[in-house]
């Protein structure tokens, strides 16, 4: 009876050492089945770290002062990889506008951020009466025409002014760097312009482009109607606030003036580099702070005419970014403070732009990256 007893106790302990063993190569044939085929077994702790990733930036508040994070989000100093990373992006139709410089980066994201978030339903709305701007989007924004706008410039003290009296607040949140190039016909020759010429030409004061070296033709400058965020920067940065003179053309898009400049062999106009840098029918001038040290917007050699477009000329990028080149500007997603579903859409927005993703579509969009 005895020897019978211990017999089954040998048996079960057989029995269950065989089952922990069989188990064992079950679930480890399982997980490595699932490493191959690369099976969804749930967020690992790593996973979490990596989907809970948050930016670091410095924002302005309404007051001025600087901000490191976008408010209400957890700071981390490691970036987000893709789109699809992004936690609390809302679901709804939001509508969004402002500044055409945005234009290019619009078409390298719009399309990706929707595959991304299917029901994060993205759509561009310009102005009924107007053209699009970066003061239109904001002037939107505020009318609850728009739940975030795209700007080219900061915000000015009246339109936070104009937020408080609505009671709301503006965050302004940087995202890429731009710079602005000017445009001349390829017959102009001349090594570049400095900014003061450039004054002396929009205000009124330098005529024929013999007087900086070149041919003997009547300088005729171009410039958008409108007060967008390009024209303004132009006015403050190139023209001190002083008024446009009376030989100063106006058109109503960047198209049209490159087309007036091709066909016009005295005529010069500005833009965000990316419009200007690589079109086959103008040419690009390099710009000086002072004298004859002139940097140009894009990389040397410059493409001629009649290599495009086979080649085209590419953005100085590296000049932008350390600020060596004399007319840059950062481009911003402005958000408004009302703890609405729009305020999330705006945040969500900026944190996509400033991911890996959104920075590298932000590059080959001919802008420079901010991170």
């Amino acid at each position: 009876m005895q020897n019978n007893h211990v017999s089954k106790k040998n048996k079960n302990a057989v029995l269950i050492l065989t089952l922990l063993i069989s188990s064992s190569i079950i679930i480890g044939a399982f997980w490595i089945l699932a490493h191959i085929y690369r099976i969804d077994l749930g967020p690992s702790s790593q996973d979490y770290r990596k989907n809970n990733k948050r930016h670091s930036l410095k924002l302005k508040s309404l007051g001025g002062e600087e901000l490191t994070q976008i408010p209400g989000e957890k700071s981390t100093q490691a970036t987000t990889e893709r789109f699809a990373d992004i936690r609390n992006v809302p679901s709804g139709i939001f509508r969004y506008g402002g500044s055409t410089t945005w234009a290019i980066i619009r078409s390298k994201t719009e399309r990706k951020i929707e595959r991304a978030f299917l029901k994060y339903d993205l759509r561009y709305t310009n102005p009924i009466t107007r053209s699009p701007d970066s003061a239109v989007g904001i002037e939107m924004l505020l009318n609850n025409e728009l739940a975030f706008s795209q700007t080219s410039r900061s915000l000015k003290d009246k339109e936070h002014e104009a937020a408080r009296m609505k009671g709301v607040t503006l965050t302004e949140i940087p995202v890429a760097i731009d710079g602005i190039a000017v445009a001349v016909n390829p017959d102009i020759n001349i090594p570049g312009i400095t900014i003061e010429d450039l004054k002396n030409i929009y205000t009124g004061k330098i005529y024929n482009w013999k007087e900086l070296g070149g041919p003997n033709l009547k300088v005729v400058p171009y410039s958008k109607q409108n007060k967008g965020g390009t024209v303004e920067f132009f006015m403050k940065n190139v023209l001190h606030k002083d008024k446009f003179g009376k030989t100063v053309e106006k058109v109503e898009t960047t198209t049209e003036a490159l087309k007036k400049i091709s066909q016009n062999r005295g005529g010069i106009f500005y833009a965000s580099a990316p419009e200007i840098v690589r079109q086959c029918s103008v040419k690009p001038l390099p710009i000086g702070r002072v004298g004859q040290r002139f940097v140009s917007p894009y990389q040397k050699p410059l493409i001629p005419p009649y290599q495009c477009p086979d080649k085209r000329n590419k953005l100085n990028i590296a000049a932008f970014k350390s600020d060596e080149y004399p007319m840059t500007r950062r481009l911003f997603v402005v958000v408004k403070n009302n703890g609405q579903i729009e305020e999330e859409a705006g945040k969500a927005y900026a944190q996509l732009m400033l991911t890996q993703e959104g920075q590298k579509l932000i590059s080959e969009a001919g802008f420079v990256r901010i991170r």
